[in-house]
């Protein structure tokens, strides 16, 4: 789950972290008010959105007058913000976060993520804030310093002066470098986080280090346990589609594809997807109808793979364990007449009573369902279906 900015500093600020001042607004005459409340003579009007870029695709704008606030919380409010986090489809800007201007000197980036290889949290920084670090560590990777962190042992003062040294920070700002990393690890462990980025990270010319831009994302398995950071979720950020198959119990993520996937176990689902890429498909969404697929779950799914427009076939890729391959061809004769699917369905069934399964399939009548004989042979059919 991820949340916006201004929820992310209030996060900071509860743990110590120090962020510049700002408030939230829904409306320009909002924001007004709180550039009055903030004083000063420099604000920021940032666009609240759930992706990166967005400074440079004009959701980041600085003002020098009460005035000038209103006008640009007027522009970017409503505003259908591109990044290249948000696709060409963009995301509509519904709220803004007004922050007092920071004396910048320096900027840095510093961040905290789950590295699985490692199975442990790696804090990483470099020198290049402000910029996309994805890019840095392509085109500089050694540029950008990494310290993996037991979580047996926690942040010690050993990371945090690897990490600074490596930046290059004079021996006076060391100290508050370590004490800013420890207290944005704490705030990682305590919030169950998958990742944090302070990107940048300024130092401004007081010595101070302020997180002048901050982005969280949380593991959706832990929220039971955090409720503050479950209630912060904001649902119109979300894929609505999503978000309804998670009220059924699966696991479903839109993607730009033509072939519609349904598949039972993750793993499957992900070695289905780079099936049907290696095909020379594309696949239109990831979703786990889990492993006691029947004739609901399978018309649920359908529905919610069928309101993507841009699927031309779907692929039902079924390993009958705990469930058998019979009852799930059952489930999908029973699923298509509960809701009309338009477009050819290519079904490959293994495991128990896959042969049982197979014989029902081709025995149906039904002339959009077309049976595989293995993964292979049903990502070529759905492809080929999906090109007419």
């Amino acid at each position: 789950m991820n949340i916006h900015e201004y929820q992310a500093k209030e996060i900071l600020k509860k743990q110590g972290v120090p962020t510049p001042r700002g408030h939230i607004a829904f409306t320009p005459d909002e924001a007004v008010k709180a550039a009055q409340e903030l004083g000063g003579k420099l604000w920021v009007v940032k666009a609240q959105i759930h992706a990166g870029g967005r400074g440079l695709g004009g959701g980041v704008k600085l003002a020098k007058s009460v005035d000038e606030v209103r006008e640009l919380a007027k522009e970017i409010l409503g505003m259908t913000l591109v990044t290249h986090q948000t696709g060409p489809k963009g995301k509509l800007v519904q709220k803004v976060y007004i922050e007092e201007g920071a004396d910048i000197k320096a900027e840095l980036y510093l961040g905290v993520v789950l590295d699985r290889a490692k199975e442990m949290p790696v804090m990483m920084a470099s020198t290049e804030g402000g910029m996309e670090i994805e890019k840095v560590a392509e085109e500089s990777p050694e540029k950008l310093i990494k310290i993996a962190i037991d979580p047996a042992i926690g942040f010690q003062g050993f990371h945090g002066r690897e990490l600074a040294f490596g930046l290059g920070l004079p021996k006076e700002e060391v100290g508050a470098f370590i004490r800013f990393a420890n207290s944005l690890y704490k705030v990682y462990m305590k919030n169950d986080a998958e990742m944090i980025e302070i990107n940048p990270l300024i130092k401004t010319n007081d010595g101070k280090f302020l997180a002048l831009d901050a982005k969280m994302g949380f593991d959706n398995n832990a929220l039971f346990r955090q409720n503050e950071i479950a209630d912060m979720r904001d649902l119109s950020e979300e894929e609505a589609t999503e978000i309804e198959a998670g009220n059924y119990g699966l696991s479903y993520v839109k993607l730009d594809g033509t072939v519609g996937c349904m598949v039972n176990g993750a793993g499957l689902a992900m070695g289905t997807m780079d099936t049907i890429n290696y095909v020379g498909g594309t696949p239109a969404n990831f979703l786990d109808v889990g492993g006691s697929a029947n004739s609901e779950t399978v018309a649920k799914g359908f529905e919610i793979i069928l309101k993507d427009k841009n699927v031309k076939s779907i692929f039902v890729n079924i390993f009958g364990g705990i469930v058998r391959c019979d009852r799930v061809a059952n489930g999908i004769l029973e699923a298509t007449k509960m809701i009309k699917v338009d477009v050819p369905i290519i079904v490959r069934l293994d495991g128990t009573n896959a042969s049982e399964a197979a014989e029902i399939l081709n025995n149906s009548g039904i002339d959009n369902i077309i049976a595989a004989t293995d993964l292979a042979d049903g990502a070529k059919k759905a492809v080929e279906a999906a090109r007419g």
